[in-house]
C-alpha cells in the first residue's frame, strides 16, 4: 500500500480523546491530526516521538492532517487502523501469502455471523468442498512486548465475537482465518496478551480446536509505503 501524498514529519505532543493528537511539525507549527486508531496504542503514544502525517485530501474532513507512522527506536510503526485490510488485499492478490493462494474471488466487508462483516471473504464459486468460502478477519497489531508482538493491546469484547463468528463459519464447513498483521518490523514472534483480555485467549483458544486457522505477518514500512514482508511464528 503506497502512500498517496508524501508524509510530513512532526513530533507527538499527546494523542487525546482517542481520536486526536497534538503534534509539532518540524516547521514549528503545531496542529490537530486525526487518529485513526480506536485502541489503547499502548507503547505507540509516548509524548516525543517521532510520528509522521498525511495531509487529509477528504474535503469533508474536520481536520487537515491524519497520523499515519509513528517511530519507536528509530523503527517506524504503522498505526493507521483503515489501512490494514486494503495491505492483506494487496499481499493476497501478489501471493505473498501462500496460506490464500488459489482463490478466484475477493470480496472485503462482506456481512456475515450476528450482524458483523468479513474483513475479506476469498471465494471458488464453483468449488463443492470447504475451499469454496475462505473467511480472512484482520488485526493490527503495534504492542510489543518482551521482544514479541502481541494482541489485543486492550479489551476487547468486538475482537472475542468475531473469534466465536469465525469458529461458527468453521463448524458450518467453511475455511477461517485470523490473520494477524505485524504493523512494525522488530518482531520475530507473535502471541497473545493474555494478562491484558483473558477472555479474548480464551476464545482465541476455543476458535483454534475448533478448526479456525491463525497468520501472522510482519510489515516492511517505508514513510512511502507499507507491504507484508514475511510470515512469523505464533507462539501458543
Amino acid at each position: 500500500m503506497k502512500f498517496k501524498s508524501p508524509l510530513t514529519r512532526g513530533t507527538l505532543i499527546k494523542r487525546y480523546k482517542r481520536f486526536l493528537a497534538d503534534v509539532e511539525l518540524d516547521d514549528g507549527r503545531i496542529i490537530i491530526a486525526h487518529c485513526a486508531n480506536s485502541g489503547s496504542m499502548m507503547g505507540v503514544k509516548e509524548p516525543g516521538s517521532t510520528v509522521w502525517l498525511a495531509p487529509n485530501l477528504n474535503p469533508k474532513a474536520k481536520l487537515d492532517w491524519r497520523w499515519e507512522l509513528l517511530e519507536v527506536d528509530g523503527r517506524l510503526v504503522g498505526i493507521n487502523t483503515h489501512h490494514p485490510n486494503h495491505i492483506v488485499e494487496e499481499a493476497i492478490l501478489d501471493e505473498q501469502v501462500p496460506e490464500l493462494t488459489g482463490y478466484a474471488g475477493l470480496r472485503r466487508e462482506v456481512k456475515y455471523g450476528q450482524n458483523s462483516r468479513i474483513d475479506i471473504l476469498l471465494e471458488n464459486p464453483h468449488a463443492s468442498d470447504q475451499s469454496r468460502l475462505c473467511y480472512v478477519e484482520v488485526k493490527n497489531v503495534t504492542l510489543r512486548q518482551n521482544g514479541r508482538a502481541e494482541f489485543p493491546d486492550a479489551v476487547t469484547a468486538r475482537g472475542t465475537k468475531h473469534l466465536r463468528e469465525l469458529a461458527e463459519m468453521k463448524r458450518e464447513g467453511h475455511r477461517a482465518v485470523m490473520f494477524y498483521l505485524i504493523n512494525r518490523m522488530d518482531c520475530d514472534s507473535f502471541s497473545l496478551a493474555r494478562e491484558i483480555d483473558p477472555a479474548y485467549a480464551t476464545a482465541f483458544g476455543k476458535a483454534m480446536d475448533a478448526g479456525v486457522e491463525a497468520l501472522a505477518y510482519a510489515c516492511l514500512l517505508t514513510t512511502k509505503a507499507i507491504r507484508v514482508e514475511r510470515k512469523i511464528p505464533i507462539e501458543y
